[in-house]
């Protein structure tokens, strides 16, 4: 019996054990689990009023730190403008002359060559790129060569022989919209020859020399001696700018901005050789200087002449006064240098 009950005691004690044991496993696992997937917490600060603190208790707020190695952004250049690409012009425009335009200014404007706007307006300017007019109509080419109407009699070869180009470049130009399977264009229509050129249509005053040279002599006799230019030569206005026209082929001068009445002067020393009124070829009142040397200088469109011919000059003395005369659109002194027969550009030789 005693045995028994021993027995027994040791089994009910070690049922006790083995629930507290279990007990304590639950415990901690539920401890475990509890503490990992708990939220954490954010830490509190605290911002203790300063002395320099406003009465009402207002806590300032804690200073930001724009540190260059604390931000990351991404930079981004802005562009406020748009760039439209430039497409080809294949059509003929037309642009109305207003107050201050030159043949040279409109070529630069719509960047063709002048000779280019010429050739396409022959009809109106007669290759004379003086004889604008306020309210003219001009046709703007597309590009540089020579707008043509097609006559009766024309052909591909014909046409491209008389304008120094290749029967390629009219049929292939975009603008001409060419049947291909009937190149040859009707009479009447016009006609873009891209990169054609022709002579131009000049009225020139001859050279006139002091002696017997050979030369033509406008107004007869001969001057004889007199002084040689030193080709230091000196600006013949007051103005050293360009009021229309540049040198170019359809133009073998420059026009110098002088106002009606302003002062003309001999660009180096030499003989009147010329000293004449009227039209003159559309040079209207002219002079020429014969400098003695190869050197001939011609001075256009003047309102009135101080000097007579065979007269002597020197560099810089007063000659005339600037006009509008002749085939002049607008007052300025058209200015010529001209060299053993042949013209140069006055660029070459002005300071």
């Amino acid at each position: 019996m005693t045995q028994l009950n021993n027995g027994h005691r040791s089994t009910r004690l070690f049922n006790l054990v083995s629930w507290v044991l279990t007990g304590l496993v639950v415990t901690s696992l539920l401890g475990y689990t509890f503490i990992k997937y708990q939220a954490p917490q954010a830490p509190l600060t605290s911002f203790a009023p300063t002395e320099t603190s406003d009465p009402g208790g207002e806590v300032p707020l804690p200073e930001f730190s724009n540190s260059a190695s604390k931000i990351q952004a991404i930079v981004r250049q802005v562009s406020f403008t748009t760039n439209i690409p430039e497409r080809p012009r294949y059509d003929v425009i037309e642009h109305e002359v207003v107050k201050g335009d030159s043949i040279f200014g409109i070529a630069a404007a719509y960047k063709i060559k002048p000779e280019s706007m010429l050739w396409a307006n022959y009809d109106t300017l007669k290759d004379n790129p003086d004889s604008l007019r306020i309210g003219m109509v001009l046709k703007i080419p597309p590009t540089n060569g020579v707008f043509y109407q097609w006559q009766e009699g024309d052909t591909l070869d014909t046409v491209a022989a008389k304008f120094k180009t290749q029967t390629d470049e009219i049929i292939n130009w975009p603008g001409n919209n060419v049947d291909l399977v009937n190149p040859e264009p009707t009479p009447g229509s016009y006609v873009m020859i891209p990169g054609g050129s022709r002579e131009f249509v000049q009225w020139l005053i001859p050279d006139v020399g002091r002696g017997n040279s050979g030369t033509g002599n406008v107004g007869g006799g001969s001057c004889g001696g007199g002084p040689v230019g030193s080709e230091a030569f000196v600006w013949p206005a007051d103005n050293h700018t360009l009021s229309g026209n540049d040198y170019w082929p359809g133009h073998l001068g420059i026009d110098i901005a002088a106002g009606e009445g302003a002062s003309v002067y001999a660009s180096d020393s030499g003989v009147v050789t010329a000293a004449t009124g009227g039209w003159n070829y559309g040079y209207g009142n002219y002079i020429m200087i014969d400098h003695g040397n190869g050197y001939i200088t011609l001075y256009a469109h003047l309102s009135q002449i101080n000097v007579v011919r065979c007269q002597s000059v020197y560099a810089g003395n007063l000659i005339g006064l600037a006009g509008n005369t002749g085939n002049s659109f607008g007052a300025h002194l058209h200015f010529e240098v001209r060299l053993n027969g042949g013209f140069i550009n006055p660029w070459f030789v002005l300071p």
